[in-house]
């Protein structure tokens, strides 16, 4: 039977493997091993007396051996915990009764810990047996060359072991380490290793350092990259477009562009309280067809300012989500900040429903050059800019080459700051989470050049990895709500309009029926009584001077053909 350390029953030494029939032998036992009363013992069944009855395994002291109401008597104390009970047992009272030493009652976890109790014999209520001995298990800890967990060996394994410590002094055993295994350590740094294995799969950087990390190479890990966030990034153009990821730490300068809107939800996702946005629209919209006023039509050039978002009265008398605009004129422009009574008559109120599809950019006169945190500091995200200046540390910053970027995300993940030893003075940052590299540590110190080492603060992302981090929980948290669908009243105005469409179609058809357009195929022929002309010999199938005793239909291909039977049949058509 396995027993958990946490076992609540109690155990008692036996004296010896022994056991006897009845209390007679009990006691003579005793006394030709010059054991001196008062002695332990217990019985393996129920004891029944006219006191109580005394369960099995139930501890009791022999105190003396006595005459009781003409009977030599065992006097006998068990000790309940509350009370002793003084019981008279005779010698010829049955067993088997088993010798116990003196003392307390130990749980498991004392008796393992005492090694004078090891392999002695114990007894316990709790347990179905007499007597029973305590074998502990334990599970030996190694670790093996190469190998990169710990090894548990049980101690009841049956195996032979031999000890080589003597002969095996010039092995070195390398325990494999990975790198989020170094990042949770956190330190010493900079730590020297070897690759050892490289994750399998595709790549997620397309950087040039990506080729090197290989079995075999030499990497020095400098230590947990600071600060621990990064922007994802892409590019803007005709082209297809770039995926980066952009450190917090880097160092230049860019300048905000203008953000472009597809429709109203767009804007309301932009509006931020204390600050003012005004687009220009670039297309152009009509509104036509809602019952409210104040939805009106816009016009490609118009200016914007968006106030809030509010909630207007639209098609079938429903509530429809709006955004609350200021239509600012050229003259509004001109006269800047100024207020004046005039400013009311270039000024008025617009709303406009959030799936307006027209196109709005942004409206912006700002020339400031911002560092990477006071941009994601002062402004939300996404956001339009264009790199001015490089980061000094990172020479091949391939950011200033592109038009514009949009700053996307921003991502909290530690990463290591990491050298190749064949290129000691460029250093680059790993990922644990997706580049969990197996490495082992190396005793030389690394070579490192003076001075502090410039690390490359941008990295060019693939396309798979970079949506492969879009789908993160904590982008799905940022991400907007969906874009509310059209309303049912456009949908409803765009079935009717071509309802109206067919309609007029159909007039159409029926006032050009009469006259003579090309038909798919003539009606068929009515029957004539008394007709002796020429007109049937030229029908197909007639002979001349007969009539046609079934209808005669033809099959007309053109314009040109239909003509042709009504020259030959005026009298008939």
């Amino acid at each position: 039977m396995v027993l958990a350390p946490n076992f609540q029953g109690h155990f008692s030494l036996l004296t010896g493997p022994q056991s006897y029939g009845t209390l007679e032998e009990l006691v003579s036992a005793a006394n030709q091993s010059s054991k001196k009363l008062p002695i332990c013992f217990m019985s393996t069944y129920k004891i029944a007396t006219k006191a109580r009855v005394v369960p099995e395994k139930q501890p009791l002291k022999l105190v003396a051996v006595e005459m009781h109401l003409g009977t030599c008597c065992a006097r006998c104390v068990l000790d309940t915990g509350a009370q002793q009970v003084l019981l008279h047992l005779p010698l010829s009272q049955k067993g088997p009764f088993w010798e116990l030493e003196p003392g307390t009652h130990r749980t498991l976890l004392q008796v393992l810990q005492d090694p004078a109790l090891r392999d002695r014999l114990l007894t316990c209520p709790a347990l179905p047996w007499c007597s029973q001995t305590l074998r502990p298990e334990y599970k030996i800890e190694a670790i093996m060359h190469m190998r990169r967990s710990v090894v548990k060996i049980p101690s009841t394994l049956e195996v032979d072991v031999e000890d080589v410590t003597a002969s095996s002094q010039h092995i070195h055993f390398i325990q494999p380490l990975l790198l989020s295994e170094v990042l949770a350590r956190g330190g010493p740094f900079p730590l020297p290793t070897e690759i050892l294995e490289v994750p399998e799969g595709p790549p997620i950087f397309l950087s040039p350092w990506v080729g090197s990390l290989k079995k075999g190479r030499r990497l020095c890990i400098h230590g947990v990259a600071s600060p621990s966030w990064r922007l994802l990034a892409s590019t803007k153009g005709r082209k297809m477009p770039r995926h980066f990821m952009i450190s917090g730490a880097y160092q230049g300068k860019l300048r905000r562009r203008p953000r472009e809107f597809p429709t109203a939800y767009d804007l309301l996702g932009a509006l931020k309280p204390g600050q003012s946005l005004r687009v220009v629209a670039t297309k152009d919209y009509e509104g036509e067809g809602l019952e409210n006023p104040g939805f009106t039509s816009l016009a490609m050039g118009d200016r914007l300012e968006v106030l809030r978002s509010d909630q207007a009265l639209g098609a079938e008398d429903r509530d429809t989500d709006v955004l609350v605009c200021q239509r600012l004129s050229d003259e509004a422009e001109k006269e800047g900040e100024e207020e004046c009574e005039g400013d009311a008559e270039h000024q008025e109120q617009i709303m406009l429903p959030l799936h307006t599809p027209g196109g709005f950019v942004e409206e912006l006169s700002d020339g400031r050059r911002y560092s990477l945190q006071d941009l994601t500091v002062q402004f939300s995200l996404p956001c339009e800019v264009k790199v001015m200046v490089k980061d000094t540390n990172h020479p091949a910053d391939p950011l200033t080459s592109f038009p514009g970027l949009r700053l996307e995300e921003k991502i909290v993940e530690p990463f290591l700051v990491v050298s190749l030893d064949s290129k000691p003075g460029m250093c680059f940052e790993i990922p644990p989470r997706w580049l969990d590299l197996t490495v082992a540590e190396e005793e030389e110190p690394p070579s490192q050049p003076p001075g502090s080492l410039p690390v490359a603060t941008v990295e060019e992302l693939t396309e798979a990895f970079y949506y492969r981090l879009r789908k993160l929980p904590t982008f799905e948290s940022q991400a907007p709500p969906p874009r509310p669908p059209k309303s049912k009243g456009l949908s409803g105005q765009k079935k009717q309009g071509s309802k109206e469409k067919g309609i007029k179609s159909s007039q159409i058809l029926e006032l050009q029926e009469p006259s003579l357009l090309p038909k798919p195929k003539v009606q068929t022929w009515p029957k004539t009584t008394e007709d002796s002309s020429n007109l049937y010999s030229q029908t197909p199938g007639c002979k001349k001077g007969l009539r046609p005793t079934k209808p005669i239909t033809q099959d007309l291909d053109n314009e040109h053909d239909y003509e042709e039977v009504v020259e030959k049949f005026p009298k008939t058509l």
